[in-house]
């Protein structure tokens, strides 16, 4: 009798854990890999890669050229002055564009093969504003989350919805609602907005 008890109970655990080894498909009602969109769909904002913009302050080294190296500032009109070769485009491309067209512009008879690298040493603000204490302009720091933003800004006020957040990018006319999480990243330039809860 005991025999075959355990021969019960052995089965069972075979088979227990045989189900358990076909836990390496995708989970019910998964049909594929995690996109991008699946992240934005589930409310988790992804943040690009970051595009120059007017009040970025840059480092541009030019090799074997000291009188072309040094700090410069994103103007008004998105183009660095830079010696030598006057303005160039900067707002609406990434570093690696803005490299390129600093050493496309040398190569017009100046330097053969330049070359160029260029970093940013003072990213362009964000904005807070409505249910913090003290809304305003503030620095951006890399990996700026929507907490540190309110944290910066002096924290919430007792009327503040703590569970959603309202960003527009500089790019858009419109702002988007995410999670009010420590995840929620905040890119240069962002409008943030805490809004009122209504209970």
């Amino acid at each position: 009798m005991m025999t075959w008890l355990r021969g019960l109970f052995l089965g069972a655990v075979l088979l227990l854990g045989v189900a358990g080894c076909g836990g390496g498909g995708p989970a019910p009602g998964v049909t594929g890999p995690v996109t991008v969109a699946d992240l934005q769909d589930a409310g988790v904002r992804t943040v690009p890669e970051y595009k120059l913009g007017p009040a970025d302050k840059l480092r541009v080294n030019v090799f074997g050229e000291e009188a072309l190296t040094g700090e410069f500032l994103v103007g008004g009109s998105g183009k660095v002055s830079l010696p030598l070769i006057g303005e160039v485009q900067a707002a609406g491309l990434t570093i690696a564009q803005f490299q390129e067209e600093i050493a496309q512009a040398l190569r017009q008879g100046y330097i053969n093969e330049p070359r160029v690298s260029a970093e940013v040493l003072n990213y362009r603000p964000f904005y807070i504003l409505g249910e913090v204490n003290k809304p305003g302009e503030y620095p951006y720091t890399n990996n700026l989350t929507v907490l540190n933003a309110v944290a910066t800004a002096e924290g919430f006020t007792y009327r503040a919805d703590t569970r959603r957040v309202y960003i527009k990018r500089t790019d858009s006319a419109a702002e988007q609602a995410y999670p009010l999480n420590a995840v929620t990243q905040v890119a240069p330039g962002d409008t943030i907005r805490i809004g009122e809860r209504f209970f």
